[in-house]
Formats: structure tokens, C-alpha cells, sequence
């Protein structure tokens, strides 16, 4: 009998169920007669070195109205599942941190965890593109607002952002005349005290910044292109940005082979790449979207095919 996959999300209750990629792979494992157990983060816990977790049961149902229903809660061992899809939203903060130590546990007895939690917390998703260098604009990470400014006179447009920001937060476009450069570096890098990333703006974000999944290191055919609203820098979703499902092009498949044989190794079996132009910007590895939004415009089904992929392992 195939044993249970587990998923740890964000509440449920929550979502925005048209939208929601992890409702879409639950829905693909339930179509394959799965069983699944839900979790939230806080439901973990330890008995010595035996991870377990308070869980439920969990039906879900593509529709709006109501999307899942939950049996009645019980404790078992995370042992006794086969698959935890681990899609916490942001921030990683220490609880994060210490949720993926206990998901080490059941990682190390035999659970397949997707994604890795050592990598979860190796890889910040800003960062890990400079392993990468070869795919992205000129970048800079810094506390320092000198360094920044420097930065900004060099290249004369540029793209600021914190290393732990999510959704367009704290996204900030400036060129050398703008009045408020200082306070917002200041901001930033609460006085030279922080981490932020600079980058080269790259206009071709007119056009959409393209989120591309990757499973298991190879990418879907069709990426989302997430197009900004008119006055507005940022093209994240969560801020407006509107989304249309294109081809890759050639330097997107290049970008992908480029990143795919890391991927496999650090065990990240379900990402989503952000490129812009011809420059991956973010590696997105907690909890990528876009795939309902990919699905429905080109009638394919990304969720079934990470199911797929995962399902030879339980």
C-alpha cells in the first residue's frame, strides 16, 4: 500500500484556491489515489530524534466555493509517510529554520523531502543566482550605502532590493537623479547594518519577468511571463502584475542547463527561475508559483507532471 504523502503549507483556509500552485500538486496526487496528510509548520515536533507532526487528512476539490475539508486531527510519526512537500511561504525566519532541522530527522530516516531542507536553508534565493554568474546582469550584495551609490554612478539604473524580501517587497528602482536615493539605501540597509542586492535595471522587464519551472532540474516548455502595470516597476503578481504564458526562448533553455545539474544535486526538485531578458534575477526555492496560471492557458498540467516525477520514489 502506498504510503501517505504530507504537505506543510500555509492555512489552507487561506488561499486563493484559483491560484494556489500547492492546491494544483495536491489535486494531481489525489488523482492518483494519494493519501494525503495536511500539516502547518507548528505542528511539527520532536521525541528524541523522532520527528512527528499533528496532521489531518485532507480531500481537496478544484472549486472556489470550497476547496478542501480535513478529517479529524491525529499524531503520527512523519516515518509513516512516503513524501513531505514542504511549501511554506517566506520569511525564513528561525521558525522556518528550525522546521526544516526537524524535517532533517525525517529526511535521514527514509522520507523524501521536496524541497531538501539542508538546501532550504543553504540557499537564499537572491543569492544563490551569483552561483551562477554567467547568467546574470552586474550585481552587488552590500551594507554599505557607498558601496550602493558607487554601484548606482557606474551603471546609472539600477535595482535595489533586501535579500529577504518576497513579492515585490521593498523593490526599489533608481537612477542618479532621483532625490531619494539615500534614504532608501538608508532604509534598506538600516544604516549600513544589512544585506541588500544591487543590480543592473534591465529594461527588457517591460516585456515580463518570466518565471520558469523546474522539476527536478529540467524546465516546463512555457514560462509566465509577469507583465508590471502601467506606472508601477515591479512585476510580481502579488502586486497587480498581469500574467501570459509564452515559449522559452533559446538563452531561457541555456539559463536552465546552466542552473538544472545544481539543482538535482541539492535535492530542490520543484523551483522556479526568474529571468528577465537575457539574466536569471532569483532562484525561487520555499514555495515558486505560477504554475495554475501556466496550466490554464496552455492546457497542460505541471502539477501532474511533478506528481510524476516524485511518485517512483514514495
Amino acid at each position: 500500500m502506498l504510503k501517505p504523502l504530507g504537505v506543510i503549507m500555509d492555512p489552507i483556509a487561506g488561499i486563493n484556491p484559483k491560484k494556489d500552485t500547492t492546491l494544483g500538486l495536491l489535486l494531481a496526487a489525489q488523482q492518483r489515489h494519494w493519501p494525503i496528510f495536511y500539516m502547518e509548520v507548528t505542528d511539527l515536533f520532536l521525541i528524541n530524534d523522532k520527528p512527528y507532526a499533528r496532521m489531518c487528512r485532507l480531500q481537496v476539490k478544484d472549486d472556489e466555493k470550497g476547496w478542501f475539508s480535513c478529517d479529524k486531527e491525529t499524531i503520527a510519526p512523519l516515518t509513516s509517510l512516503s513524501v513531505i512537500l514542504m511549501r511554506k511561504d517566506p520569511p525564513i525566519d528561525m521558525q522556518y529554520i528550525y522546521a526544516t532541522q526537524l524535517l532533517d530527522k525525517a529526511e535521514q530516516q527514509g522520507v523524501l523531502i521536496a524541497n531538501r531542507p539542508q538546501s532550504l536553508r543553504d540557499f537564499n534565493e537572491k543569492l544563490f543566482t551569483l552561483n551562477f554568474p554567467q547568467c546574470c546582469p552586474p550585481s552587488l550584495v552590500t551594507s554599505s550605502i557607498h558601496a550602493a551609490q558607487e554601484f548606482l554612478l557606474e551603471y546609472q539604473d539600477i535595482i535595489a532590493k533586501p535579500l529577504d524580501g518576497m513579492g515585490g517587497q521593498s523593490v526599489f528602482r533608481l537612477r542618479t537623479s532621483d532625490p531619494n536615493i539615500n534614504v532608501i539605501l538608508e532604509t534598506l540597509t538600516a544604516n549600513n547594518q544589512s544585506y541588500m542586492m544591487v543590480q543592473r535595471y534591465i529594461p527588457e522587464v517591460l516585456a515580463g519577468d518570466k518565471r520558469i519551472i523546474m522539476i527536478n532540474g529540467e524546465p516546463i516548455s512555457y514560462a509566465l511571463a509577469r507583465i508590471a502595470p502601467p506606472g508601477e516597476t515591479r512585476s510580481n503578481l502579488a502586486v497587480g502584475a498581469k500574467g501570459k504564458a509564452i515559449k522559452l526562448s533559446q538563452r531561457d533553455i541555456w539559463i536552465c542547463q546552466q542552473v538544472g545539474p545544481s539543482l538535482r544535486e541539492k535535492g530542490l526538485l520543484f523551483v522556479g527561475l526568474d529571468v528577465i531578458g537575457e539574466y536569471l534575477t532569483e532562484i525561487n526555492i520555499t514555495s515558486p508559483t505560477g504554475v495554475r496560471e501556466i496550466d490554464a492557458q496552455c492546457n497542460i498540467n505541471i502539477s501532474a507532471q511533478f506528481i510524476d516525477a516524485i511518485f517512483p520514489n514514495a
